[in-house]
């Protein structure tokens, strides 16, 4: 079974983290939230409260397919403030591991130098945090093992593509007509 860790941090956008969540356990996929906060407990940007299945300390990147980072202010913020994992996503990329980002937290790939020389995309008007990457403007991005996404409104969209990397084409598309997703 796949494994997808998806991070939440203060402030995280929640419907950038429940989705991928729920539509990747819909198809099979262990899908789980790790706090980054030393803490179970993790609030979004709008007062929603989430408990996290495991703590980042907890989790070692040889046992994951996919990292997902929600975005959010302050939650980006915070996701790149912290150090331990940068590391981790550095570690994830570098042995070829899905690294994926939505909304503003494709920042943190970009301060990281996750992004050098491959298209990426944004939350609009953000674009110049995309440190290395050539931006572009589709609701998801992915090169090579770099899936980004612009924004709430494109969390189903992304989720999709994270489904169609992790899973094929005919699970997401599976996936996409019974949620009846044009």
């Amino acid at each position: 079974m796949k494994q997808v860790w998806i991070f939440l941090a203060e402030g995280f956008e929640e419907i950038e983290a429940i989705t991928p969540l729920d539509l990747l356990r819909r198809v099979g996929v262990d899908a789980k939230f790790v706090s980054v906060t030393k803490n179970h407990i993790v609030t979004g940007a709008h007062g929603v409260t989430y408990r996290a299945d495991v703590l980042l300390e907890d989790v070692d990147v040889e046992h994951a397919d996919m990292l997902v980072l929600p975005g959010g202010m302050p939650g980006a913020k915070n996701l790149q403030d912290h150090t331990a994992l940068g590391a981790l996503l550095k570690e994830a990329a570098a042995k070829g591991k899905f690294v994926c980002a939505i909304c503003a937290a494709p920042m943190v790939l970009g301060h990281l130098g996750l992004l050098q020389g491959k298209e990426a995309t944004i939350y609009p008007g953000m674009e110049e945090l995309l440190t290395g990457a050539i931006p572009v403007t589709e609701y998801v991005c992915r090169d090579g093992n770099i899936i980004t996404s612009r924004a709430p409104g494109t969390a189903i969209a992304f989720t999709l593509a994270l489904v169609a990397a992790l899973e094929g084409e005919e699970i997401a598309r599976g996936l996409k007509e019974s949620i009846v997703f044009d």
